[in-house]
């Protein structure tokens, strides 16, 4: 199959030396690029199973606590404490680099920073488990935007794994063994005609002398 893809010279030879070389360094630059994205990746996994984990009981906190004190108060006090919140949050977006992947940044910061700014409205008419309902919350949002970090992360390192796993495996088991394939052709036809070049030179040699041999019998 090298035959009907390469011209076997000299020049060819020394052209695919340079690419096996650059596939070879390309190669190993790739499967440590994969590797440390699977270590990373892991470690991201692991982080993300946790805060899911505790994002999903805060919420769940915040439900029963939100239910208990719709229960226990009445719906047009809950609206009113609820229609006109005093605390903002301000949200900035960013990327990180990680292994050539651009993994997004949420950082997030409030308008108060007094911490009873949460609750946007008196402790006259409302309960204690609303209170603990919005605290819930509070507590969960830095939570969630980290889980949303993590989880758009290894949707993306996943990608970027399968990509360069597949790259690897085209270097290592095609375009490398195609090389060598090729430079091992080239090396055999070069070879070759080596030797039947020397071989015609012993057969040009053998007829000169045989011809000066003759000449000199015929002038004796």
């Amino acid at each position: 199959m090298a035959s009907t893809h390469v011209n076997p010279t000299r020049m060819e030879l020394t052209k695919l030396k340079k690419k096996l070389t650059t596939a070879i360094r390309g190669h190993k630059l790739l499967k440590d690029k994969r590797d440390e994205l699977m270590r990373q990746f892991l470690i991201l996994v692991k982080e993300n199973m946790q805060l899911r984990k505790e994002v999903e009981e805060g919420i769940l906190n915040a439900n029963q606590n939100f239910a208990l004190a719709r229960a226990m108060m009445q719906e047009e006090f809950l609206d009113v404490a609820m229609m006109v919140p005093k605390q903002e949050v301000y949200l900035e977006a960013g990327t990180k680099n990680v292994m050539s992947v651009e993994i997004p940044i949420f950082k997030y910061h409030t308008k108060s920073s007094n911490l009873s700014d949460i609750y946007p409205y008196g402790y006259a008419f409302t309960s204690g488990d609303l209170d603990d309902a919005v605290q819930s919350l509070s507590t969960v949002l830095p939570k969630m935007l980290r889980l949303a970090e993590c989880e758009k992360g290894c949707q993306l390192m996943a990608a970027e794994i399968e990509k360069t796993r597949r790259r690897v495996n085209a270097l290592e088991h095609v375009l490398i063994p195609e090389m060598k394939e090729k430079i091992k052709y080239i090396v055999m036809k070069l070879d070759e005609n080596e030797r039947s070049t020397q071989i015609r030179l012993m057969k040009v040699k053998e007829l000169v002398l045989r011809d000066a041999l003759e000449e000199r019998q015929r002038k004796e």
